[in-house]
Formats: C-alpha cells, sequence, structure tokens
C-alpha cells in the first residue's frame, strides 16, 4: 500500500468512526443505508423546529443544497436534476410521456420500480431481454431503454456503454436507475437521457427522497405531477394552476420532504469528503473478499464481477438466524445477499463467513 492509499484508508477509518456507531455487522446497504451522525443531527433539528413552531424556511434551502451536491455526484448541471420522492414516481413520469404503442426495451426480472409504470400504461409493447443482451436488443423502432446499472437482486452491472451506443445507432432514449450505484460507483448520468436514483441506500440518506436527471431540452417529458414547487417562481405558485413552469428539471420537482432533505444534505456532504472513487475501491475490496471466500467454503456467488453487492445462491434461508447473530443481510429470492459500504470493515466479512462455515 503506497503513501497515498494509507493516507485515503486513514481519512476513511477517521470519518467512518465520527459519523456510524453501527450495534451489528450490516451488511444489507443495498436494502437502506445507515444514517451518518451529521444526518440524525440534522433530523433531530428538523423535528425540533417544527416541534417549536420556528419557521420551516430554512428547511427548503436544503433541497437545493441536495439537488447541487447530487449534480456534481452525478456528473449534471443541477438545472437537469429533479427533486422527487420515489423512482416509480419518476418511471411514471417518462411512462406517461410515451406515445401510445412505443416500444420500451427492459432487463429481465429487473427492480420493479424501473418496469411497472411502464406495463400499467396498457398500451405501451413492453420488451424484456435478459441484462446481459440488452444492448443487443435494442433495435429500430425501440424508443426507450429502461434498466438498472446494478441488480437489486444480485448485484449485476449493466454493460452500460454498450446500452448507451446501441440506443444511440437506433434513435432510442435511455433510462438507468442508479438506485444500486449511485454512492459507490462512479456515474455520469450526462452520458443518459434519463436517470433516477433513491436517497436511502447508498446515498445514506433518510426515506423520502429521489432524484430524476432528464436533458437539457427535458426529452419530451409532461411534468404530469407538477405542483406549486415546479412553478419558476414556487411561492407565487400555490394557488390556481401553474402560469409558468421552472424553466430547468425543477418543473419536474414533487413535494419535498423536508425532513428527509435536512438529513440528506449532511450525507451528501459526506460522500463528498471521502470521494466516490476512495467509496468504490472500498467497497469492492470487501466484496471480492467476500467472493473469494464463498467459494472457499464451496458456494458460488453469481458473478457480478466489480460489483459491491455479492448474491449467494441457495444461502437465502441462512438470514433469520445471521440476524440473531447480529449480521444483518437479505435473502432475496433464495439467495443470501451482502452489500459493503465505506462503514464495512474486513472483519465484517469474515465474521459472516465464520457463522456461514
Amino acid at each position: 500500500m503506497d503513501t497515498t492509499e494509507m493516507g485515503t484508508t486513514e481519512k476513511l477509518d477517521s470519518l467512518v468512526r465520527a459519523e456510524f456507531s453501527p450495534k451489528t455487522s450490516y451488511l444489507n446497504t443495498a436494502s437502506t443505508g445507515l444514517l451518518p451522525a451529521r444526518a440524525v443531527a440534522a433530523l433531530h433539528e428538523a423535528a425540533l423546529m417544527r416541534a417549536e413552531g420556528r419557521p420551516l424556511l430554512p428547511l427548503y434551502e436544503n433541497v437545493e443544497i441536495c439537488r447541487a451536491a447530487y449534480a456534481r455526484l452525478a456528473g449534471v448541471p443541477a438545472t437537469r436534476v429533479a427533486a422527487g420522492a420515489s423512482v416509480a414516481a419518476h418511471t411514471g413520469v417518462l411512462a406517461h410521456s410515451l406515445p401510445a404503442g412505443a416500444e420500451v426495451l427492459t432487463a429481465e426480472d429487473d427492480f420493479t420500480s424501473v418496469l411497472n409504470p411502464f406495463h400499467v400504461r396498457g398500451d405501451l409493447k413492453v420488451r424484456t431481454a435478459p441484462l446481459e443482451r440488452i444492448a443487443e436488443s435494442v433495435r429500430p423502432g425501440t424508443a426507450l431503454v429502461a434498466v438498472s446499472a446494478a441488480q437489486s437482486a444480485d448485484g449485476r452491472l449493466a454493460d452500460l456503454t454498450a446500452v448507451r451506443e446501441a440506443a444511440r445507432e437506433h434513435g432510442a432514449r435511455t433510462y438507468v436507475d442508479f438506485s444500486q450505484a449511485a454512492g459507490w460507483l462512479p456515474v455520469d448520468a450526462a452520458q443518459y437521457d434519463f436517470t433516477a436514483t433513491v436517497s436511502f441506500k447508498w446515498l445514506l440518506g433518510p426515506h423520502g427522497a429521489a432524484f430524476l436527471t432528464v436533458p437539457e431540452d427535458f426529452g419530451g417529458l409532461v411534468p404530469l405531477l407538477a405542483g406549486w414547487v415546479a412553478g419558476e417562481a414556487p411561492w407565487d405558485s400555490c394557488y390556481g394552476p401553474v402560469a409558468e413552469l421552472a424553466h430547468s428539471a425543477r418543473r419536474f420537482d414533487l413535494t419535498h420532504a423536508l425532513f428527509t432533505y435536512a438529513g440528506l444534505r449532511g450525507s451528501l456532504e459526506l460522500l463528498e469528503e471521502i470521494g466516490v472513487s476512495a467509496l468504490h475501491g472500498h467497497a469492492v475490496r470487501l466484496a471480492d473478499r467476500f467472493r473469494a471466500g464463498a467459494v472457499t467454503l464451496g458456494h458460488e456467488p453469481v458473478p457480478a464481477p466489480g460489483s459491491a453487492i455479492v448474491s449467494v445462491p441457495g444461502l437465502g434461508s441462512r438470514q433469520p438466524e445471521l440476524s440473531r447473530a447480529g449480521i444483518e443481510v437479505s435473502d432475496r429470492a433464495g439467495n443470501l445477499r451482502a452489500a459493503f459500504h465505506l462503514y464495512n470493515t474486513e472483519t465484517d466479512v469474515d465474521r459472516l463467513l465464520n457463522a456461514l462455515a
């Protein structure tokens, strides 16, 4: 390990000790990330503001700070970022904006929030393909390719470069869900037409927020769910139809969960302090350690090279006993899923392997 890497590791360790105090070996970020201490403090202060009747206007500032912080993480201008409530809601806006009969290509068994709004339209042609074949399955007439960057069920990574190039070749737009990627995997939302992510997994925020990125020209989206916060002048848009929608992606905002953004502000600041590159290296090293250990024990994880998420077939039923032993993982379709983030250590990995042995 060189001097630079040692310095990065020491910085990471120092920040983690200051921000996290898990009572378990928490390997379940793919379900819900842990809240850092600064987010907990901000949530407490926001609740006190509400309880004590203090003005809440300062909480609205957090929305714009979070929007800008996520924009930096995603590699796009803040004007391309909408602040919403869920990936399903963002997908719903995309689904509503497509013409009847449009073909949407999706990955087989992708997360429901990325898929279901296209199906419930009833008049779209929704086609599925295995994740590893989704790029080659784009064809003339495909209007939109929708896929998760990292699969929730098993951590497999989509070949997004191939998907992007295939979509461009056939004139299709792209929609990428970064919910299982943004925070640990370097992402570049500027390379895709639309992307979305939730706040409560790898971004380490509370539940209740999600971000959508759109093209500068909005990509033909209709602000179906627009309310007063979507106005160019929100406080002048509280009564009657919105006279002038925001000139930026804010026209796709949903009413803001103010407590969520109060906590999320601190979480995003922490991620920026550490840097996604350092976090990526840390999480993948631990995931690889677990993969190698599982193989030694006679188990073959789902192939997902380079992923911070590891899924081991046939071991999902061990989840309850592992939880009782203070090791938090998930049971997904019979697979044991472990996810590694900045607050995890080699000790957590070894503890899981010893329990499985």
